[in-house]
């Protein structure tokens, strides 16, 4: 099993590290820096997207015939790891990494057409309907109504927690079309888009201060029935197929990024913030050590199996580890809230050190690191069956 890159490798390293330092911006740069979750603002996303798109490089994960580059794994590793190491803003990943591989897998050849060009460019932006209230961890519960009328299905329900839902123009849906049999039975996924008559969307503050998330409300909406992806009542299959795409992707770029915002804020005379360090200094190379070998073996035609569930599981609660010793490093400083001065481009006045001012809110927001794209318990739950046999 070969960790290291080769020749080939390293040389596709630098002409990705040249067009990155070539084409970020300054302000695309302070965009990245001052992220405070996986997600970016959209403005700042789409104008990364767009650079990227004319380069051929908006989807590396995607397949040629629909507009991927033709990477390699390790090829698409060493991107995503580039990209971080540059702060460049991350991309909304619900139509890119998410609802487009299912599009590939269990569209029309119609909606296809439609869609994958537009989710590419960035002109359609989505957001994923699946959280309910009452629904969440037991997303199999959820109880959102669609009733075939016609061509189309009539909509009634809520959804929660719709990350950027107020900024989406498609959302990729589940919702109830029987009740009979196992709760799983009667989900269909559906396209819906977000301008039709009785879709109200509200804001939900998060603990950092942020409009990240939403409650979306649907009150008899009506919208094609030609927009269900996969067959009715069989939506459960294609959310599982959906969820492999949300658990994937690297933790240890994102780590590695983080230490060196800690290497620079640790107290070089504080013991317990020394060894603190060293030990998510350590964290972080098990993670990039095991995403190498999911990697190699990837190559090798073999099949990670669980490799993912340990690494969710292991990279989201050193990526918490980091926030906790950040938030100790920061002192006082800590306690300041100031959202404006986070803002890319904002001229206001800030208190403490400006690499503390995301601080405090990255800590607060990836408190759901550990909860979304699948629990850790559920991770932990999937590792104890499937490795240690129990």
């Amino acid at each position: 099993m070969d960790l290291e890159l080769s020749a080939e490798d390293l040389a596709f390293r630098d002409a990705v590290r040249a067009f990155i330092d070539a084409n970020l911006t300054p302000r695309l740069r302070e965009a990245g820096r001052r992220m405070t979750s996986v997600f970016c603002d959209k403005a700042q996303s789409l104008a990364w997207q767009r650079i990227l798109h004319e380069k051929g490089w908006a989807a590396p994960t995607w397949p040629v015939e629909h507009g991927g580059p033709g990477w390699s794994e390790i090829q698409r590793h060493v991107f995503f790891a580039e990209c971080a190491r540059a702060g460049a803003p991350g991309l909304a990943p619900m139509g890119l990494r998410m609802v487009a591989p299912a599009i590939m897998r269990f569209g029309t050849p119609e909606q296809k057409a439609r869609y994958l060009p537009r989710i590419l460019s960035g002109q359609d932006y989505w957001c994923q309907g699946y959280s309910e209230p009452g629904a969440g961890s037991d997303l199999a519960s959820l109880q959102m109504k669609a009733v075939a009328d016609g061509d189309d299905y009539v909509l009634n329900g809520s959804k929660i927690w719709t990350t950027h839902a107020h900024w989406a123009t498609h959302m990729f849906c589940l919702v109830r079309t029987s009740s009979e049999g196992k709760p799983q039975a009667g989900i269909t996924f559906l396209l819906v888009e977000m301008d039709r008559p009785g879709i109200r969307v509200d804001p939900i503050i998060t603990m950092a201060g942020e409009h990240e998330v939403n409650q979306v409300f649907f009150d008899d909406v009506r919208t094609p029935r030609a927009d269900r992806l996969g067959e009715e009542n069989q939506g459960w299959t294609v959310a599982k197929h959906l969820l492999e795409f949300e658990r994937g992707g690297g933790y240890a770029a994102g780590l590695e990024a983080g230490l060196e915002r800690l290497r620079g804020q640790v107290e070089p005379e504080d013991q317990d913030q020394r060894r603190r360090l060293a030990e998510a200094e350590i964290a972080a190379l098990a993670i990039d050590v095991t995403e190498r070998r999911v990697l190699s073996a990837i190559a090798g035609g073999a099949n990670p199996g669980p490799a993912s569930s340990i690494l969710k599981a292991q990279g989201s609660e050193a990526l918490q580890r980091q926030d906790e010793l950040a938030i100790d490093a920061l002192g006082g400083y800590a306690a300041v809230h100031q959202p404006t001065a986070r803002e890319a481009g904002s001229n206001a006045a800030f208190v403490g050190p400006e690499s503390g001012l995301t601080t405090t809110a990255r800590y607060l927001n990836n408190r759901a690191a550990s909860i979304y794209g699948g629990s850790n318990e559920i991770q932990r739950d999937i590792i104890a069956k499937l490795v240690l046999g129990l």
